[in-house]
Order: structure tokens, then sequence, then C-alpha cells
């Protein structure tokens, strides 16, 4: 009697060839793609590295304009032809370590001279000797202490919105205009107050 040897076999299928008008399409849509890709990047990157950055609000020393975990647009363009302005918000390379970023609002400019009396403002210059001091309804808190710097060429004073919590220039001092990165000029998220140049305020 013969032995029935039950064995499972491994069957192999030959795939079906893939007719060559349909290789070359295949070809042609990857082609498309790899041209997609590649233009997307040479037309992104320089946006990314050279004309609007993206940041995340770390810390509070901003609040209550900007908060912890906002997604903001930085624009890097404007003040390679424009000096920043007084009330702008703006990112920077901290002075005294450039591989941190920091977001404050320039409060003096080249020139003048920053004197802060019991928490209060005041800007001078030659032109107003005298001195004017400042109205900032962005503040949330006030910090009563008093200091005074003039600014040289090309310097500015920056403080943050919260005063009480705020590493600034009442601290390291003036904030040199090449470590300035750029301005706020969009808020993303969260997108109930998403807007354009979020906490501007001129003065």
């Amino acid at each position: 009697m013969a032995l029935n040897n039950n064995k499972d076999e491994e069957l192999l299928v030959t795939a079906p060839e893939i007719p060559a008008e349909k290789q070359q399409t295949m070809m042609e849509f990857l082609l498309e793609i790899a041209k997609f890709t590649i233009i997307s990047a040479l037309i992104v990157a320089p946006i990314r590295f050279f004309i609007a950055q993206p940041f995340i609000v770390r810390g509070e020393s901003m609040d209550p304009t900007f908060a912890d975990g906002q997604y903001l647009i930085i624009d890097e363009i404007t003040y390679r032809n424009n000096p920043p302005a007084r009330g702008d918000v703006v990112v920077f390379k901290y002075p005294k370590d450039e591989s941190k970023y920091f977001i404050k609002r320039i409060i003096g400019l080249p020139g003048e001279t920053v004197k802060i009396i019991n928490g209060k403002v005041t800007i001078s210059s030659a032109s107003d000797i005298k001195g004017t001091e400042l109205n900032e309804p962005y503040i949330q808190d006030l910090s009563f202490e008093n200091t005074s710097q003039t600014l040289g060429n090309d310097e500015y004073f920056a403080m943050g919105d919260n005063r009480s919590n705020s590493l600034d220039s009442r601290i390291w001092g003036a904030l040199p205009k090449k470590n300035i990165t750029g301005r706020v000029l969009v808020r993303l998220f969260p997108f109930q107050e998403a807007g354009l140049f979020p906490g501007k305020q001129t003065q």
C-alpha cells in the first residue's frame, strides 16, 4: 500500500508582466513627482530660511500678548531696509547665548536714553531732552525697579510685556541690531487668536 504523504507545498506565482506602455506611464508619473518635490523645495527653502520662519512661544515673558505654545511666523525681510520701530515685537538671538531665541518688545531706539523709575518708562533723546513717558497698555505686571541706559548706534532696548517675569535689556543690556531675526508677522495658533502683526503697538 502506498503511503499518502501529505505535505504543505509553497507555491510561487509569477507576477504578470506590466505592459511597456504602462511602465512608461508609471515612470513619467514618478518623474513628475520628483520634479514637483524638487521645485517645491527650491521655493519653500528660501522662504523658510531667508524670508519667514516659524517659532513657538516658550515661557510667560510676553503675557498677556503672547502665551506659551502659540505658533508665530516671523518676517525676516522688513528690517533689511527699515529699522525696527518702537512697539514692534521682535524675535532675536539672545546676546549672551546666540543659540537661544527670545521674543520681546522694542522699547528704546538707537541714541535714546531709557529711564525706568518705579516701573514707568521715560524715553529721552537729543531732540527730547526732557523725555516722554511711554503709554504701555500691553503690560500685564509692572516691575518696580529703577534703571537708566543710553543706547549706542544700532542698539535697542527690549523688554517683555510681563515685566515682573522677563529676562530682558534691564538685565543683560542693549540688544544689537545684528541679533534681531525679524518681527512677528502672523500668529497662526491658536486659531481663534490668529491675525496679522499681533501685539503691534505704536508710540
